[in-house]
């Protein structure tokens, strides 16, 4: 049997000014039907801005539940002026099964992207009110030390990390930045890749090697498809890692599989 591999698909790029519900819910259940386990989403408004009102949210997830049982995750972040307590607004939506975690500040550019420890603390303290699974994105080696203590503070269990790499001022899209994170890793860990600003997928490839069982694609980190062609919706992009998996005798999870893998309690 075939080792399988969740794949996550971040549909929409943060530069998007048009946040239309219609059409990200028929990207979102194309790329589904193409190998797409989960779905990560941003709360924010109809022109792109990050916001606490989760009006167009439901409004996409209600669209996307009509003909498709892909994981909800959704982002308590972002660089955006929200407090903490906006941030964790989906946190409260039923839909919403899974949440992106940040434990540490991280510079995105010129921007920063602002997690100090209190925040931190009170998000991972929501997420368990709550029953969320959080997902770790760890942008640095300092972000998975910092988790390692607030998992042994707070008792999470074998949380999942995302490695994110190949944004400008933080960890590079390289194959020794790769190495150094995994090493870096607790034993064991479930870890999966994203990489910024994709225009081909050796970092991804790379990672799956190394044992990564999660990937996220999508607008959100890049729409190339290779060097010399970009993708004019996320569907492709899921394809194209999907393609991959099977060069290297790997599958895709289905949502169920998905949802055990994650320690998602559909309905609880």
């Amino acid at each position: 049997m075939s080792k399988k591999i969740l794949i996550s698909v971040a549909p929409v790029a943060a530069t998007d000014t048009d946040i239309n519900p219609n059409k990200i819910a028929d990207d979102v259940i194309k790329c589904a039907k193409a190998g797409a386990a989960m779905v990560h989403l941003h709360v924010r408004d109809k022109k792109g801005k990050l916001t606490a009102d989760l009006s167009v949210l439901k409004e996409t997830l209600a669209l996307i539940r009509k003909e498709s049982d892909i994981v909800i995750e959704v982002s308590t972040g972002g660089v955006s002026d929200l407090t903490i307590q906006e941030r964790c607004a989906p946190l409260y939506d039923e839909e919403v099964e899974a949440c992106s975690l940040n434990v540490g500040s991280t510079n995105l550019g010129d921007s920063v992207y602002q997690n100090p420890l209190p925040d931190v603390r009170y998000c991972i303290e929501e997420i368990k009110k709550n029953n969320k699974v959080p997902e770790v994105e760890v942008f640095e080696i300092g972000h998975i030390n910092t988790m390692v203590e607030l998992g042994k503070h707070f008792n999470l269990e074998d949380p999942l990390y995302t490695v994110v790499l190949g944004h400008p001022g933080e960890a590079p899209a390289t194959p020794k930045a790769l190495m150094s994170m995994c090493q870096y890793l607790p034993e064991k860990a479930r870890w999966g890749i994203t990489h910024a600003y994709r225009k081909d997928y050796e970092i991804i490839s790379a990672a799956l090697g190394l044992g990564a069982q999660t990937v996220r694609i999508g607008f959100e980190d890049s729409n190339y498809l290779d060097k010399d062609h970009t993708a004019k919706f996320n569907a492709p992009l899921v394809e194209k890692i999907v393609t991959l998996l099977k060069a290297m005798d790997l599958e895709p999870m289905n949502p169920a599989e998905a949802r055990k893998f994650l320690g998602v309690n559909k309905g609880a």
